[in-house]
């Protein structure tokens, strides 16, 4: 099953995708939230939709998506996880996975605008692989981690290089800007992926395809990152993990090559669905 959430910021209503073609189904679902995750929500839902198929009012076509839920947590990342792009930024491969957090302020919808930040000249792309938590999860082990998700999402880690690398200290800071993790256009449960394993993402700038990976290249595994993640931190229903990008960042070209204002960003995974940002700068 596929979950959406549609309507105006701050509005968005509980929705599902049946064969491309979007379906209320806010009259059942109030929000897709920690609640509705820890709650055995996706199989109640799933029992609702098949009981209610014909019923179903579908979604008009031009209605805006917002992230197929509500704000989580937290949203965190795993740095580095594709050995193509750590040489690439001329990082080492890392040991264990690299952790920093997202701030959730800066979810946004597959297709709203990217916001270039006040006083950045550095605005990079990341198409992500993400994890949905679907329960609480402490101390996991990898062989159970799995049991432990609901579903995956499509994320682009937007990121601004001079805050992350250069002013100090922490990626974080690079990371959390307002607008900088458009999610969706769906939460795809698990089910529906034969092979997380397997799974093409890509993104293209202006029609020019800068990333081109696949899950399968990923250094550490989606259960092993589950389950480490869970270690340091509960991971609650409805928390985000981004599995890291794979090569091709505008950090990783000579010289590097940055977002502007009217640039258009297109990503995609299989499974996933589709993004499309156009990019502005910050006005006050």
């Amino acid at each position: 099953m596929k979950l959406i959430r549609f309507g105006e910021v701050g509005s968005e209503r509980a929705g599902v995708q049946i064969d491309y073609k979007n379906f209320d189904v806010s009259d059942f679902v109030k929000n897709y939230d920690e609640q509705f995750f820890e709650s055995n929500g996706i199989d109640r839902l799933k029992v609702y939709v098949q009981q209610n198929l014909t019923n179903l009012k579908e979604v008009e076509a031009n209605i805006r998506l917002g992230s197929p839920f509500a704000r989580p947590s937290k949203i965190v990342c795993i740095g580095l996880n594709y050995k193509d792009h750590a040489e690439e930024t001329g990082a080492a491969i890392p040991a264990e996975p690299i952790i920093f957090m997202k701030s959730t302020t800066a979810l946004v919808g597959p297709n709203d605008t990217v916001v270039i930040p006040k006083n950045s000249q550095k605005t990079d792309w990341e198409v992500e692989f993400g994890i949905v938590i679907g329960q609480k999860a402490s101390y996991v082990e990898e062989a159970n981690a799995l049991d432990y998700v609901a579903g995956y999402v499509l994320h682009n880690d937007v990121s601004e290089r001079e805050f992350q690398i250069e002013r100090g200290g922490t990626w974080d800071k690079g990371k959390g800007c307002d607008t900088f993790a458009p999610m969706g256009p769906v939460l795809t449960t698990k089910d529906e992926i034969p092979d997380i394993n397997n799974v093409n993402l890509w993104l293209k700038v202006n029609g020019k395809t800068y990333q081109n990976g696949n899950t399968k290249n990923l250094i550490f595994s989606v259960p092993f990152i589950v389950s480490y993640v869970s270690q340091f931190m509960t991971l609650l229903p409805g928390d985000v993990i981004s599995t890291g990008t794979p090569a091709g960042v505008g950090l990783g070209f000579n010289p590097p090559i940055y977002l502007k204002e009217g640039d258009v960003i297109e990503l995609g995974a299989d499974y996933l669905g589709e993004q499309r940002q156009e990019v502005i700068a910050y006005k006050k």
